[in-house]
């Protein structure tokens, strides 16, 4: 079913399930960019997808449907949250350790996550439903996660430049510090749990 490009019914969110990686991947990848080609040792994004997909399936990692959260409108999939405890991010990390290890690549993977928050890994809107508050929606579904697993704060990072900065402010968040991961850099961004 194609999106009609605007939103006319609730939006709801709900966990992922495997099957979801055919959506979710794409995504995820489109929005981490050299983050995924770090996680994976992959040359190009469309390599780091075909990872990403198989991935997805798998348990206990960051980018697996555990951790995933799908916004849709009518049966529609529309969007992704991708989150977790920041305390968990090293465990998280460990698959994505073994498969550089596997390739040969230096097995370090920068965790991104912090202790005492919620990290916002990726968090992810479909091209076609930008713009109609769905990134909004599943931040807001972010901070109830929290709040149901007594964190009192979501964090995320964001690339300096990204137009998703502007989301995160008007969502309550503020620049806590600055990162680099995959060679980027990025700002760290923080919000209390209200």
């Amino acid at each position: 079913m194609a999106y009609p490009g605007h939103v006319t019914a609730p939006v709801t969110v709900r966990s992922a399930r495997p099957t979801d990686a055919a959506f979710a991947a794409p995504l995820i990848q489109a929005t981490i960019g050299p983050v995924g080609l770090a996680l994976t040792g992959a040359a190009s994004d469309g390599e780091a997808e075909h990872i990403l997909r198989g991935f997805f399936a798998r348990s206990v990692h960051r980018l697996s449907f555990e951790n995933t959260w799908i916004a849709e409108c009518a049966g529609e999939a529309l969007g992704v949250l991708v989150a977790y405890a920041g305390s968990d991010a090293p465990a998280l990390d460990a698959a994505y350790r073994e498969r550089r290890r596997s390739l040969g690549l230096p097995a370090d993977v920068a965790s991104e996550g912090q202790p005492g928050e919620w990290y916002v890994d990726t968090l992810a809107v479909s091209e076609a439903a930008r713009g109609q508050g769905i990134g909004a929606r599943l931040l807001h579904e972010a901070a109830a996660q929290a709040r149901e697993r007594g964190l009192g704060r979501l964090g995320l990072l964001v690339e300096q430049g990204s137009r998703a900065a502007a989301l995160y402010r008007r969502e309550g968040f503020r620049v806590a510090g600055e990162r680099t991961l995959g060679g980027h850099r990025y700002r760290h961004m923080v919000r209390p749990v209200s």
